[in-house]
């Protein structure tokens, strides 16, 4: 499976940006995705998950109130909503998916997925 991160920016504190994740050739509704991003020096830090069904869904605590994970209709697409971003979210945001039998499984940890897309790069200045 091959994926593809889109919507990063760069934009100011307290705004907001929407990120895809879409399959080439393929839908998603196989699969559990996951966001993660990643600072130069840093490991790659756990965002956010979604289940198969759509409604099961985890999140980093710096992120919770802020982002929103969801799957289009279809679940052929998976979108992070980023709110009232901050400086410290900076970073190159991935996604990632795992096929899993259950459709209620969320995934937390970059192990537990097999596809890795590029990247976005999500910019916030102060």
């Amino acid at each position: 499976v091959q994926l593809q991160a889109s919507g990063g920016g760069l934009v100011q504190a307290g705004g907001s940006l929407r990120l895809s994740c879409a399959a080439s050739g393929r839908t998603l509704r196989d699969y559990v995705v996951g966001w993660f991003r990643q600072v130069p020096g840093k490991e790659r830090e756990f965002i956010a998950s979604i289940a198969r069904n759509g409604v099961h869904k985890d999140y980093t605590d710096s992120v919770k109130g802020r982002f929103s994970i969801s799957r289009t209709y279809d679940k052929s697409t998976v979108h992070l909503q980023m709110n009232n971003l901050e400086p410290d979210d900076t970073a190159v945001y991935l996604c990632a998916a795992a096929w899993r039998t259950h459709s209620n499984v969320v995934l937390t940890t970059t192990g537990s997925y097999t596809f890795w897309g590029q990247g976005t790069l999500v910019t916030v200045s102060s």
